[in-house]
């Protein structure tokens, strides 16, 4: 019984660090996409409406 319920923690354990390590992947990519489109050297037309 005492390794079932070790089995059962540890796998529990190991979902909540795959989310955890999933949200963090997915922040860096959000950051590195975010800064890529803001450019300060980049001289761009502003945005005309005809």
């Amino acid at each position: 019984m005492l390794i079932y319920m070790l089995a059962t923690a540890m796998t529990i354990v190991m979902l909540i660090a795959t989310a955890f390590g999933l949200h963090q992947e997915a922040a860096k990519v959000r950051v590195k996409a975010n800064t890529r489109r803001i450019d300060p050297f980049v001289v761009r037309k502003p945005y005309r409406r005809f």
